[in-house]
């Protein structure tokens, strides 16, 4: 084991007190406890403009708090009210291809549930595998496909924190049912088009998929795929916090060897440029019926 506590390889050194504490340098900064967390992602970290009262950390002034090295990830954590309700919200997140072990890439998450939040709000750029996608589509998760995990990485790998939760945790109802529903009617209150749900497939990344594993991941059952968003889940879960996920499909993935439709990291950007209205709309209503929705 390296004392190096951002390899890949090595085991969490943080124990539920060392979460804490950086819990309470934000409580010790903001008198807003938080009842639900923002993921924001590449593309989407407009939505933090929908904010009001927000006490705004950059990522590097938080102590023993990772940073965002992605474009399109600002790296800040804001607190304060999205459409009337106490949030907490990450402008920016990390991923494993940044060469963060997993167990940083979701520490963010540890620090929400010490905050005070039962409802995780995800939001992601990713391909699309479905040949009934369009590019600028909303899909609603569903349930996930966790290739990194079946390569044998895990974000609750290590020496278990019974005080965050149990050994083993039970991820078949990872998103749940009943703030999917809340999620789909919302959509429909605002008439919007080009709204799936479906599997999101997560990789390592960051080099994109060959035409060969596209194929793999449709046959399988995934409906669009990318290198986030499932870590935060399960350790989400993992707390005890519901969860609600919406990838924003930013290209159509080459399924044939003609050396068409090549992704690219500026695609993405740009889509979420041109669906951040849109995106910014469906949040804050979906944040407003949230507002009335109870936790069991």
């Amino acid at each position: 084991m390296c004392d190096n506590n951002s390899c890949v390889g090595c085991k969490n050194p943080y124990t539920y007190e060392d979460v804490e504490k950086i819990a309470n340098f934000l409580r010790s900064k903001v008198d807003i406890k938080p009842r639900i967390g923002l993921v924001c992602g590449t593309g989407l970290g407009g939505i933090p403009a929908l904010m009001t009262d927000t006490v705004t950390f950059p990522y590097g002034e938080i102590p023993n708090f990772p940073v965002s090295t992605v474009a399109g990830h600002d790296g800040k954590l804001i607190i304060g009210y999205l459409s009337g309700t106490p949030i907490v919200c990450m402008q920016g997140r990390f991923h494993f291809f940044e060469g963060y072990p997993l167990w940083k890439v979701v520490l963010p998450i540890r620090v929400m549930k010490i905050l005070g939040i039962s409802i995780l709000v995800l939001s992601n750029a990713a391909g699309g595998i479905n040949s009934s996608y369009s590019i600028g589509d909303i899909m609603f998760l569903k349930d996930h496909i966790n290739f990194v995990a079946l390569g044998g990485h895990n974000p609750l790998q290590g020496d278990n924190e019974e005080k965050f939760g149990p050994r083993f945790v039970a991820i078949n109802d990872s998103y749940d049912r009943e703030i999917l529903k809340l999620a789909k009617n919302t959509a429909k209150e605002l008439g919007m088009k080009g709204v799936q749900e479906g599997v999101y497939c997560c990789i390592g990344g960051p080099s994109f998929e060959t035409v060969a594993e596209l194929r793999a991941l449709k046959m399988l059952g995934g409906d669009a795929v990318g290198m986030s968003t499932v870590h935060e889940v399960i350790t989400a879960m993992h707390c005890g916090i519901k969860c609600f996920a919406f990838s924003l499909i930013t290209n159509k993935c080459p399924m044939e060897y003609d050396g068409k439709n090549t992704p690219n990291h500026e695609e993405i950007l740009d889509v979420g440029k041109e669906r951040q209205d849109d995106v910014r709309k469906f949040v804050e209503r979906l944040f407003k019926n949230l507002a009335q929705f109870k936790v069991k």
